[in-house]
């Protein structure tokens, strides 16, 4: 026995598996303001990125180095608008706002990923550069 350290029968567990979102606001018109909000946003940057994509992918005279990092990091961006936003707009819809520990754990994993690799991305765009000059 370890000096000052006392054993102790094994406690119960208490698994997690789910978690409440209590949400940006308790109002039901907030929220349907934020949902439009979020909408339009969201549409807008998905409608964007997709067209930078697809122009980048389709115009010959479009390939350069610099293209090719900007058409990447619009799809790393598109993927990574879709990792957290939708299950948001959702929770501002619907009165039950709960999401399972998976999916949280899916998200966080999902979020930090592509963010990260946007951040790498954006390093090899920035090197890219500075090789050009």
């Amino acid at each position: 026995m370890i000096h000052g350290h006392t054993e102790r029968p094994m406690e119960q567990k208490n698994n997690v598996t789910e978690f409440v979102l209590l949400g940006l606001t308790q109002s039901l018109q907030s929220q349907k303001i934020l949902f439009a909000v979020f909408l339009l946003v969201y549409v807008v940057i998905m409608a964007g990125d997709l067209l930078i994509v697809v122009t980048v992918v389709l115009s010959p005279a479009l390939d350069s180095a610099m293209y090719f990092f900007l058409g990447h990091l619009s799809f790393m961006d598109a993927i990574y608008s879709n990792t957290v936003t939708p299950h948001k707009m959702k929770d501002l819809l619907h009165v039950e706002k709960t999401i399972s520990f998976r999916a949280c754990m899916t998200q966080l994993f999902l979020e930090h990923f592509f963010g990260g690799s946007e951040i790498l991305l954006l390093v090899a765009m920035a090197y890219d550069r500075y090789v050009a000059i």
